[in-house]
């Protein structure tokens, strides 16, 4: 789950932290580095946890409403498609899931306000109301009631980025990314034995985890190259004026450039482009892109990389 681009996010904000809290011991930064990596991962299997915590919620709810002293005819017998979801049943029973809330003393029922405000949300949609109007029910259409009810309305949702930064401050920049993959989950996972469904891997790739350590030595070790090479493209600069955010930013980058061969030129530049985008000023992907592409060109002319954009 975790990849390049989550890495890369992860290793600007521990250069930025070295640039402003001063010289680190590296292996402690190291340790740092992959402890950020694993809490993005933790939130991957925490936005799963939510879909199941308010099913949960909603059955733990209906029984409530059948023991009042004079319930409803409603209450009595209410309509159980919602929280009888196949996908969810499936989901409650994943075996890695499972061991994920067993281990963690962390769960969304410690906030019912938000699990309450989602579940209204929720039932108002046009979603919703269809699928508790239909009589039939399969695991496809149950899970593809899930897939756009996440889509709608937990992406860019602020009840949930505000619980989660609340939370954890590993978590305020993780959730757009994370979101991405917990709804390639949800459309990938299939009806079968839940001990044998899996969810995604901690790593997209088995090399990431050594990119990340690589990208993130090479960074530090040779910070005062990089920042000679930014300060030579600069010179109408004050160098020390420059946000800090985009000295990092282009340090890493230019790390990347140089050490990983593998990687072609044009998606270094553009990724830690977008990056400056979401991290830095709004002039600064400009800056940034302008900056990277001379010191790129100049370190084709010098043959110290063998790249071509």
């Amino acid at each position: 789950m975790i990849n390049r681009a989550i890495i890369r996010s992860k290793v600007i904000q521990l250069v930025y932290a070295y640039h402003s809290n001063g010289h680190r011991n590296l292996n402690s930064a190291e340790k740092e580095l992959l402890f950020s990596l694993s809490k993005a991962y933790d939130l991957y299997q925490f936005l799963l946890v939510l879909m199941v915590e308010i099913t949960e919620q909603e059955a733990a709810l209906i029984e409530k409403g059948k023991s009042k002293r004079s319930p409803s005819a409603e209450e009595l017998s209410p309509n159980m498609k919602f929280v009888n979801n196949l996908f969810i049943l499936q989901l409650q029973a994943n075996k890695q899931l499972v061991e994920y809330r067993q281990a963690q003393k962390r769960t969304w029922k410690n906030d019912s306000f938000i699990l309450k405000t989602l579940t209204e949300q929720i039932k108002e949609t046009s979603v919703y109301k269809q699928y508790m109007s239909d009589s039939e029910q399969t695991f496809e259409g149950d899970r593809d009631l899930w897939r756009k009810i996440y889509k709608s309305l937990f992406y860019h949702n602020d009840a949930i980025d505000e619980a989660l930064e609340d939370m954890s401050l590993y978590w305020n920049d993780d959730k757009e990314i994370v979101d991405t993959f917990v709804f390639k989950t949800i459309k990938r996972l299939k009806q079968e034995d839940a001990e044998k469904a899996e969810l995604l891997p901690e790593f997209s790739n088995p090399t990431d985890r050594e990119y990340a350590i690589k990208l993130f030595h090479k960074t530090l070790l040779n910070i005062d190259y990089y920042s000679d090479l930014i300060k030579e493209q600069v010179r109408n600069w004050d160098f020390d004026r420059i946000a800090t955010m985009d000295i990092a930013i282009m340090q890493t980058a230019v790390a990347e450039i140089i050490s990983f061969g593998d990687i072609p030129l044009s998606v270094s530049l553009n990724e830690y482009v977008e990056l400056a985008k979401i991290f830095s000023t709004p002039r600064s992907a400009g800056f940034v892109n302008g900056t990277l592409d001379k010191i790129a060109q100049r370190l084709v002319d010098e043959r110290k990389i063998l790249k071509i954009k």
